[in-house]
């Protein structure tokens, strides 16, 4: 259990850095669903594994990070 806890939270960290970076390098906004759901899928992933280590202030941070993906998900354009 403990090796799939820890893929997650990598496949997470993947997510989260290759949206960043995209935006970083201009090659995407921020306003496409594709630059949100990596954002929503790396802060699960890392939410995950976050819960698993009992990393409080981590959780609160990546559940913080999904809550506001999912406002700027469901906002009307």
């Amino acid at each position: 259990m403990e090796i799939i806890i820890q893929t997650v939270g990598w496949i997470g960290t993947m997510f989260t850095v290759l949206a960043y970076f995209l935006v970083s390098r201009q090659y995407a906004t921020t306003k496409i669903k594709v630059y949100q759901f990596m954002n929503l899928f790396g802060s699960v992933g890392v939410g995950i594994n976050v819960f698993h280590q009992e990393a409080w202030p981590a959780l609160a941070l990546q559940i913080t990070w999904a809550i506001i993906t999912v406002a700027s998900l469901i906002r009307p354009k």
